[in-house]
């Protein structure tokens, strides 16, 4: 088999196709949730604390004394750890709508009844009813 249709076959594969969309719908779900996260959360968070703005959470690591983290990053380095905490509350969401969605379909998957068997095909019902007259 030659390298180029090997590949086709794996690339048209059902799998493959599966993949890329979920990792498209997964792209596309994660910006929605930092989004969330980041106009909805985060500003009730900070009314809470006292309206901090957690975005601009940072240690100046050269020196600089600017007010905003955009300034700061200008002049030098710095230790943005509200963005941090920002990306692990996006993170913690995710997390859990996700392990909500699997908890879902292993109780879907739980609900659904076993098929029955199908019937016998004919030929293997007459199979078995002469097998039974040689016995006798």
């Amino acid at each position: 088999m030659s390298f180029s249709s090997e590949f086709k076959e794996f690339a048209l594969k059902g799998n493959v196709m599966d993949l890329a969309v979920g990792v498209i719908i997964g792209g596309a779900f994660g910006k929605i949730v930092d989004s969330f996260v980041g106009d909805v959360i985060m500003p009730i968070v900070s009314k809470i604390f006292g309206g901090l703005d957690f975005s601009n959470y940072f240690i100046p690591l050269a020196g600089q004394t600017a007010a905003t983290l955009v300034e700061a990053k200008k002049a030098g380095a710095v230790l943005a750890y509200g963005n941090f905490l920002t990306i692990i509350i996006n993170f913690a969401i995710l997390a859990f709508i996700i392990f909500m969605m699997v908890k879902q379909m292993n109780r879907m998957k739980r609900a659904e009844p076993a098929p029955a068997p199908a019937a016998p095909a004919e030929d293997v019902v007459l199979l078995r009813e002469i097998r039974d007259s040689l016995r006798k």
